[in-house]
């Protein structure tokens, strides 16, 4: 159920709505816009980089994984209730609160990923893992939905009338979802006090890096295909509105559909990975995704722009999934709160990076989009050189040998 609430964060707010309504009607269009956008997702992505391993080892020392959640759900819900207050020119306050919002968003979602492999045994973390992006991308489009609704009743008015009010709905949306959560799920892990402090546990996990060299390629790997990942949730938007002159509502009704079809992926290809082996089925969406950067790049109408956002939205569901099953697969038992937060770390860190690139491109390049999503879509090519290198059963046997 958390990834069903914390899901309507990311649609609407990163996605869907406040990313273009930043570029467009926040900062008028600026030149600058789209970097500025992802400027402040980068910076909040560094901030969890840099504290997501400690905090995961500390959560690990002190079986305190449900506390750090309900922290970091207040505070992300509060925020995004800020984000209501943001109107034209208001470039400042949206950027800090879209950076502040999104750092206890990435927080959290480093948490509930840990209680992963305390729900599923090793050979069902696979559908578990695509049962949870299902639910999330559902939720996602049931937040989406709600905002559609409201848009579609406020026609003729201006955006700053009505991206307020969904930033509400998408606060509320997520805290009433979120509450079965913190309800009914239990927290199983016992302390671990063989070490004092997160810095020393974290300290101790990168001496031993060795032990875990295909956990470690795994993540390198993580790092590169997220990063055009990132991007493409982070600008979809903007891509849709500046590429493909696409209206709002357009926007939100193309990626009401990719919900869907992300759903759609997450769920099957859960099943698919425990079937055919983790690293198969994640090359098989790292294919797919390379495949939908060339389709949109190249696209001019609206009907192979389709094509190319409901392929992003299966691989979506499908690579994330994959990518966070397969961290638990090859996570130390006892650590995995801790090795988490380095998974945490590698997708921040592609965060920083990918929408930046982006970002980067088209302010040096005089707002072309075409090109930026040209440039993000290298990362998921080196991802699957990557990828081709890792042998996930000599990293289990590593992982259950530190146990």
């Amino acid at each position: 159920m958390y990834d069903f609430a914390n899901s309507a964060y990311t649609t609407v707010v990163i996605t869907a709505v406040f990313g273009a309504y930043f570029v467009g009607a926040v900062a008028g269009n600026a030149a600058w816009a789209t970097f500025a956008w992802t400027a402040a997702l980068s910076i909040s992505y560094a901030v969890i980089l840099l504290t997501g391993p400690l905090i995961g080892a500390w959560a690990d020392a002190h079986a305190a994984k449900k506390k750090l959640l309900l922290l970091t759900t207040v505070g992300c819900v509060a925020f995004t209730a800020l984000l209501a207050f943001v109107g034209p020119g208001a470039v400042l306050l949206a950027l800090v609160l879209v950076a502040v919002s999104n750092y206890f968003f990435g927080a959290g979602e480093n948490v509930i990923a840990a209680f992963l492999p305390e729900l599923a045994d090793s050979q069902a973390m696979g559908r578990v893992s695509g049962w949870g992006w299902s639910f999330g991308y559902l939720g996602g489009l049931a937040a989406l939905g709600i905002c559609l609704a409201y848009i579609m009743a406020s026609q003729g008015q201006p955006a700053s009338h009505y991206v307020p009010v969904t930033m509400l709905i998408t606060a509320v949306f997520f805290a009433v979802a979120a509450t079965p959560t913190f309800m009914f799920l239990k927290e199983r892990a016992v302390p671990q006090p063989a070490v004092h402090s997160p810095w020393a546990r974290l300290a101790e996990t990168m001496r031993e890096a060795h032990r875990y060299r295909d956990l470690w390629r795994l993540l390198l790997c993580i790092i590169f295909y997220q990063a055009g990942i990132t991007a493409v949730i982070a600008l979809a938007a903007i891509y849709a509105e500046q590429a493909m002159k696409f209206t709002t509502q357009e926007t939100i009704t193309l990626i009401l559909v990719v919900n869907i079809t992300a759903a759609i992926g997450a769920f099957a290809f859960g099943y698919l990975q425990d079937s055919i082996g983790h690293v198969r089925a994640l090359a098989l969406t790292l294919v797919g995704w390379i495949v939908m950067v060339l389709i949109a790049g190249f696209s001019h109408s609206s009907f192979s722009f389709w094509i190319a956002a409901n392929l992003a939205g299966l691989c979506m569901g499908s690579s994330q999934a994959a990518g966070r099953a397969v961290v638990g697969y090859l996570a130390p038992p006892a650590r995995l709160a801790e090795f988490f937060g380095l998974w945490g770390l590698a997708v921040k860190a592609a965060s920083i990076f990918g929408p930046l690139t982006y970002g980067a491109v088209t302010w040096i390049f005089a707002g072309n989009h075409r090109l930026g999503i040209f440039a993000t879509g290298l990362y998921f090519v080196i991802g699957l050189a990557l990828l081709l290198g890792i042998d996930v059963e000599r990293g289990r046997r590593a992982a259950l040998a530190s146990a």
